[in-house]
């Protein structure tokens, strides 16, 4: 985060805008629609500003800038249209101690204005840093169109209930879990609707059912998919926006836990080869200590909780510990590999099913029953067998299946560093050492790596 974004009270407060360019227009709407007591200097202002200064809506001084203008300012903003008076008027609001923003600029201001939708009082400020206002724009565009448009009301019925609520449920974490469920549910669609009072007796008719079992926490098993945050599913997106604890794997990027609540805690029990800081014991111990201190509880997993991920041993646990909790999927690494690359994991007249191995030695490679793993007619998709490649290799071969069949090795799937090395079943451990594989890695083996390679799809002809 390259700027800090803030909301700025200007209800009263001087503020200055120096230049006549169209752009002063714009800016002195806001400014004036924020409540600010609003001074521009301009030698030529523009029509709309003589005719708010006419109205008395602010004060117009016809000439240059003067550094005795910019006293007392709670900012100042800079449109001159000259690159040389733009520079000199931002270095005097500095010298005065006023914080300055210069249109179009970025590096000669101190703050940046951001593109915004008002739903007074809801306001949303996207920002570029100054880098791509079109983009802000198409930003704004999209968010004004996901808003809905009662929002304000939705706003007012909050305010309206916020003191009954703290009075009756005085404790944060219950209170904060009580309006996710009205949020989410009948309430908030009424009093998006206009229809309040309805909204109301809900409201009360629920807080006379919150239940003190709400101090009793819940954990929620959540698949993180392979690593893009934009393969989340939304339920996913919700519960990380609820939690008060994200507890995560290794393979969880700093992308996906940016999409969680700013103040829940994160912990990191993630496993690397060799050097594991949490038992899968501690682990459980985990979370349900922190059940039981009401929290509640985002357990993130790469890829899906039911893939290799040890899912299915935390909800036991957990159940029987009587913890409640759910498991969300995600996407498993193997389809977002397949997708992003390209490569089908079944494909007619090539490989009508799909198998799903684990490479991790710590698993179990002797528990792989090799010779169904080389039968033809399917994909496998191995998972965690990058430091194992040259035996899973070895194994399939000795269990029947040829040494040439194709291979693919995805590392970093799905993400911006993504890597996909293409090779045959008997040069699979050279060709994960020559290109240095060293991220997690998904091997994929079988004809339809061939078929992704050459653009064919089997049973499929051009046109003539």
């Amino acid at each position: 985060m390259k700027l800090f974004p803030v909301f700025h009270d200007l209800k009263g407060r001087s503020v200055l805008i120096a230049g006549g360019t169209p752009a002063t227009v714009s800016k002195a709407r806001l400014l004036l629609g924020a409540g600010a007591v609003l001074t521009v200097i301009a030698p030529r202002p523009a029509v709309e500003i003589s005719n708010l200064a006419a109205a008395g809506r602010l004060t117009l001084r016809r000439r240059q800038l003067r550094t005795e203008d910019l006293e007392g300012r709670a900012l100042a903003f800079i449109a001159t249209g000259d690159p040389a008076g733009d520079a000199e008027a931002a270095a005097r609001a500095r010298a005065a101690g006023v914080p300055v923003n210069v249109v179009d600029r970025p590096r000669l201001s101190d703050f940046q204005m951001p593109a915004i939708v008002d739903r007074d009082p809801v306001l949303v400020a996207i920002s570029t840093g100054g880098t791509a206002p079109a983009l802000a724009r198409w930003l704004r565009g999209r968010i004004e169109a996901a808003l809905p448009a009662g929002l304000a009301r939705l706003a007012g019925f909050i305010a309206a209930a916020r003191g009954s609520l703290a009075t009756s449920l005085a404790d944060p974490v219950r209170r904060r879990r009580f309006w996710d469920r009205a949020l989410d549910g009948p309430i908030g669609a009424l009093a998006l609707a206009g229809r309040e009072a309805e909204a109301d007796r809900r409201l009360r008719a629920e807080l006379g059912r919150a239940a003190p079992a709400d101090a009793q926490g819940m954990v929620h098993i959540v698949g993180a998919g392979p690593g893009d945050p934009e393969l989340l599913t939304l339920k996913a997106h919700r519960l990380l926006q609820q939690a008060d604890v994200i507890v995560h794997d290794r393979l969880v990027g700093p992308a996906v836990l940016e999409l969680g609540r700013r103040e829940a805690g994160r912990i990191d029990v993630g496993k690397a080869s060799g050097a594991h800081r949490f038992s899968q014991t501690q682990i459980n111990a985990l979370l349900v200590r922190l059940a039981r201190q009401g929290k509640r509880v985002v357990r993130l997993k790469g890829g899906d909780p039911f893939v290799f991920g040890r899912g299915a041993e935390e909800l036991a646990y957990l159940r029987a510990n009587g913890i409640a909790a759910e498991v969300v999927p995600g996407i498993t690494a193997a389809l977002g590999a397949a997708a992003s690359t390209g490569i089908a994991l079944t494909q007619r007249g090539l490989a009508s099913a799909v198998t799903l191995l684990t490479g991790h030695a710590a698993d179990g490679l002797a528990g792989v029953d090799w010779a169904q793993a080389a039968r033809p007619g399917q994909t496998l998709a191995i998972y965690m067998g990058r430091d194992s490649a040259a035996t899973v290799a070895a194994r399939l071969i000795t269990a029947g299946l040829a040494p040439g069949t194709p291979v693919a090795v995805v590392e970093n799937a799905t993400l911006p560093a993504e890597r996909c090395r293409r090779g045959n079943l008997a040069g699979l451990g050279d060709l994960v050492a020559r290109h240095r594989i060293d991220g997690p890695a998904l091997i994929l083996v079988g004809e339809v790596v061939r078929a992704a390679a050459d653009g064919a799809v089997a049973g499929v002809r051009a046109a003539s």
